[in-house]
């Protein structure tokens, strides 16, 4: 019973969602009281696009099971996706309530709190992401936003440093380091920042604008 669905899994990964889906399918029929196919299925269709039948799947898996973590997580992400925050945050609560306690959970519940604005909730969900998987890129970058909101202003420099150590290519993280050396009145590298920003992304436009600002305040 496995096999089928960690065959489905390794399909999914490589993005071949047709044989994913024949896989997971397969999987139902041969344990049809077993919620983790149903948990695949819907995974593979909120990733294919079909987001309201992934929805049916996520719930029946937990008319099986009403403490299946995932099922909550998956939709958890279908309402992210769709920008309903309210819905999303509920249902990853729920997840970890249901004990998934990964670094994607974290950084899905914290994400939800981020577009509700309410960062300082948020933070302690972002720090454990990042705790949990360090060199996540984007969990590193948004922790520095989130730190940033809350004006603490040296811990987000250090995020946004970590960001381009992991990322050198991350114009937002140069950005947001330019905004902040700007802040604290180092022109020169705030300058130097944007500049970086847009050598990556030349039509970064609030980089162009801090660029022009610096190099106004140079002048004078």
């Amino acid at each position: 019973m496995g096999d089928k669905n960690q065959q489905g899994i390794s399909y999914m990964r490589q993005g071949n969602y047709e044989e994913a889906i024949q896989c997971f399918h397969d999987a139902i029929e041969e344990n049809p009281k077993d919620p983790v196919g149903y948990i695949n299925f819907g995974t593979v269709l909120a990733a294919a696009g079909e987001e309201e039948k992934a929805l049916q799947f996520f719930q029946k898996a937990l008319e099986l099971d009403d403490n299946a973590a995932a099922a909550y997580y998956g939709i958890g992400s279908v309402y992210y996706k769709r920008g309903q925050f309210t819905q999303a945050k509920n249902m990853f609560e729920q997840a970890m309530r249901k004990g998934l306690q990964d670094a994607d959970a974290f950084f899905m519940l914290g994400m939800s709190l981020i577009n509700l604005e309410m960062p300082r909730l948020a933070l302690p969900y972002l720090q454990r992401a990042v705790e949990l998987k360090e060199n996540d890129v984007e969990a590193v970058f948004q922790l520095g936003l989130c730190l940033a909101h809350l004006e603490l202003v040296d811990e987000a420099m250090d995020y946004f440093q970590k960001t381009i150590q992991l990322d050198p290519r991350h114009a937002d993280a140069y950005y947001n380091l330019g905004v902040i050396y700007a802040y604290k009145e180092d022109i020169k590298t705030a300058h130097d920042m944007f500049s970086t920003a847009l050598e990556i992304q030349p039509d970064h436009l609030l980089a162009g604008y801090g660029k022009k600002m610096m190099e106004k305040k140079l002048q004078q």
